[in-house]
């Protein structure tokens, strides 16, 4: 396993540094495995870093810092500002960070997952059933994300055109208060906020489930490639969270599953339902970078293209890598020690 062997110092070589300690501080820090750090994002709740540590397998010989945000999109602006270091998206966020300018981040891996709780709801009491009954109607969506997509896809498959709604770009808690609230008729959301929608009472009116890929992208800063030991941690942290899943769905799906009722606020049979449903429907797991999965990003950005929200063409391969498949593979087929 590549990531242990770059970066946990002996002892007797953490002694010997000692004596340059006050003259050479920068060089001794960055010996150390515990100045080694990736700022991760998460979008909904910390759901990797809780898999993570419920599993057993959260000791890292690296510094992980969470930060929490609303989706995808936010995370890739992140990236692009030096706040983050790795972030995990759906297929599209890379694709709009991209097209702002010169990206400064690579897509480094592939995490497949499931596409439920991707919908397209209408508030308790409504009348619209169906989404050709969202013709002429307020929806809200949240940009630059798979509810941006699948709104769109399910618009054309019902034989109706984006100009024939009223499309309000919306954050996902902002996009639940006004369906609440009656400032939208429909809302286009994803995970959380699509739970939390149904136990106020909202219906489905159409899902994302079959027309999402199912690929979530797993995008580092290009100061993360350059730097062996962050690319190493980046590995190595990716790795884990599919190991960690393995073990929920090694029989230990309750236990997460009570975890992810508390996060969530939802009964713990629904979060049951729902955990057991998306890993039977697809794993989670990573993949390292191939062909197949810059092809399945590349027709979603023509279908932005098509849309009018990508002034023009843009060749994703661009912001691909496959500078990390050596250490992820390696890693995913090595045994990490648990810490329980």
């Amino acid at each position: 396993m590549l990531f242990p062997r770059t970066l946990r110092s002996s002892a007797a070589a953490l002694a010997l540094l000692l004596p340059f300690a006050a003259a050479c501080g920068t060089e001794a820090e960055a010996e150390s495995s515990s100045s080694v750090t990736l700022r991760v994002g998460a979008t909904g709740w910390k759901v990797e870093e809780a898999v993570l540590k419920y599993a057993g397998l959260d000791d890292t010989p690296y510094q992980v810092k969470w930060s929490q945000f609303q989706g995808g999109d936010q995370q890739l602006q992140a990236i692009r500002a030096g706040a983050l270091d790795l972030a995990s998206s759906s297929e599209i966020p890379p694709v709009f960070a991209a097209a702002d300018g010169d990206p400064n981040f690579k897509v480094v891996a592939v995490q497949r997952g499931a596409t439920l709780n991707q919908e397209v709801v209408v508030p308790k009491g409504s009348k619209v059933t169906d989404i050709v009954g969202l013709k002429g109607k307020k929806v809200g969506y949240v940009q630059n994300t798979t509810a941006h997509y699948f709104l769109y896809e399910l618009l054309k498959q019902a034989g109706l055109k984006w100009s024939d709604i009223d499309a309000k770009p919306l954050l996902p808690n902002d996009g639940l208060a006004a369906l609440n609230g009656g400032g939208i008729d429909a809302f286009a959301s994803y995970g959380t906020s699509i739970i939390t929608a149904h136990q106020q009472g909202a219906t489905t009116v159409g899902s994302g489930k079959d027309i999402l890929s199912g690929n979530f992208l797993w995008s580092a800063r290009d100061s993360v490639l350059k730097n062996p030991k962050q690319k190493a941690a980046a590995a190595d942290l990716i790795a884990r969270i599919t190991k960690a899943y393995a073990y929920v769905r090694d029989g230990h799906l309750d236990g997460f599953a009570k975890i992810t009722a508390d996060a969530t606020h939802q009964p713990l049979a629904q979060a049951e339902k729902d955990l057991v449903d998306a890993q039977a429907q697809r794993p989670t797991q990573a993949r390292t970078v191939g062909d197949d999965a810059i092809a399945s990003q590349q027709k979603v950005a023509d279908v932005f293209t098509e849309l009018g929200a990508l002034k023009e063409h843009l060749d994703v391969k661009s912001f691909w890598t496959t500078g990390l498949n050596a250490d992820l593979d390696s890693d995913l087929n090595t045994d990490v020690k648990k810490a329980k």
